[in-house]
């Protein structure tokens, strides 16, 4: 009687931490406004290429949108190709979307060759580096997504010399003999996010009098093999003196400045009425001027210094974990995410 009396309680306490572990499995459906508003954000076009949607729902904050599987199966088709649908909502962990979208896709196409992605020939610039963004996609889609050390980001993917060959090609002949010059070992090639600022540049230049469209070939191919040297010079990797790495270190902020991700100034136009249409496509450095310039604009109109501007909070779902809660800083283009406080908080509250 003795060993049945203690085995009692034990046995209700097994039962009431199952009941404790099923409770909290249990999770609530997305609402009909939420799917709503992720179909809308991330539903591929009919006929649009499979890349352009991926880097579409990358610009749109894909990355900040933590679905677990039966939320991700309530989505119905957002690809337009059942296999990668199936495949979106499997796995009942917490995972981005862009995770999702990424893992599905490789599933459905398990050969960089299968994706066919053609350059048409590009008029500017901008247009050219969002075929490059989305040849970046494609690499990130064969990568190791589960390697700590692979972007997240396609514009912090490393340009190939197979990518560049692509956009030289289908450069417009103004600009082609000038690209085509611009080359570098496999393996060493700039970020995207730095061949944009190099680009821009160039075009900028570009439209400079005479003189200094003359020079503008020869600072875009000088620029490019001062970043290859510098991010593959020895000192850059490891510096001999804790003095030479600071000062590596201010002189590398002052000119390639921390980024701010591109789905934060996407969510900060959008939320002081740009018409994002038209900001479609364009590079991640354009946004980011764009930001500066609104920013520069409120300031101004409330007579305070720009550092004095108000952070930016940016959330459109209701659960906390959907979207990131960003503040900008308008002078660093930096950015501070609150991802991990609003999941804990989304936690407590399931």
């Amino acid at each position: 009687m003795a060993g049945t009396s203690k085995a009692g309680p034990s046995q209700k306490q097994q039962e009431d931490e199952t009941e404790i572990i099923k409770e909290s499995e249990i999770t609530r459906s997305l609402s009909l406004s939420e799917m709503r508003e992720i179909r809308k954000d991330y539903g591929r076009r009919p006929g649009e290429h499979i890349l352009t949607w991926l880097l579409r729902c990358w610009d749109a904050g894909a990355n900040s949108l933590q679905l677990e599987g039966n939320e991700a199966k309530q989505l119905g088709s957002l690809s337009r190709e059942r296999v990668i649908d199936k495949v979106i909502g499997r796995g009942a962990q917490a995972l981005s979307l862009w995770r999702r979208l990424l893992a599905a896709v490789r599933e459905r196409y398990p050969h960089k060759e299968d994706i066919v992605y053609q350059i048409g020939k590009w008029t500017t610039i901008d247009k050219g580096l969002q075929h490059l963004r989305e040849l970046a996609v494609r690499e990130m889609i064969y990568s190791d997504l589960d390697n700590a050390q692979t972007p997240q980001d396609p514009d912090e993917v490393q340009c190939t010399t197979s990518m560049w060959r692509k956009f030289v090609r289908s450069a417009p002949p103004a600009h082609a003999s000038t690209l085509a010059s611009i080359n570098w070992d496999e393996g060493r090639g700039p970020t995207l996010y730095d061949m944009s600022c190099q680009l821009q540049k160039y075009e900028d230049n570009l439209s400079a009098p005479l003189q200094s469209s003359v020079s503008a070939v020869e600072k875009l191919s000088k620029g490019l093999d001062k970043l290859v040297e510098r991010v593959y010079s020895p000192s850059f990797r490891q510096s001999d003196t804790s003095a030479t790495k600071n000062q590596h270190s201010r002189a590398q902020e002052r000119e390639y400045p921390r980024r701010t991700p591109r789905g934060t100034l996407w969510f900060f136009l959008r939320d002081h009425g740009e018409d994002m249409r038209k900001w479609d496509g364009v590079p991640t450095s354009t946004l980011a001027a764009r930001v500066r310039e609104l920013k520069g604009n409120t300031a101004a109109r409330r007579g305070v210094p720009k550092r004095n501007a108000a952070p930016v909070s940016m959330g459109q779902y209701p659960r906390g974990s959907r979207r990131a809660d960003v503040i900008l800083d308008p002078d660093e283009e930096t950015s501070t995410s609150h991802l991990q406080e609003l999941s804990g908080r989304r936690s407590s509250q399931d």
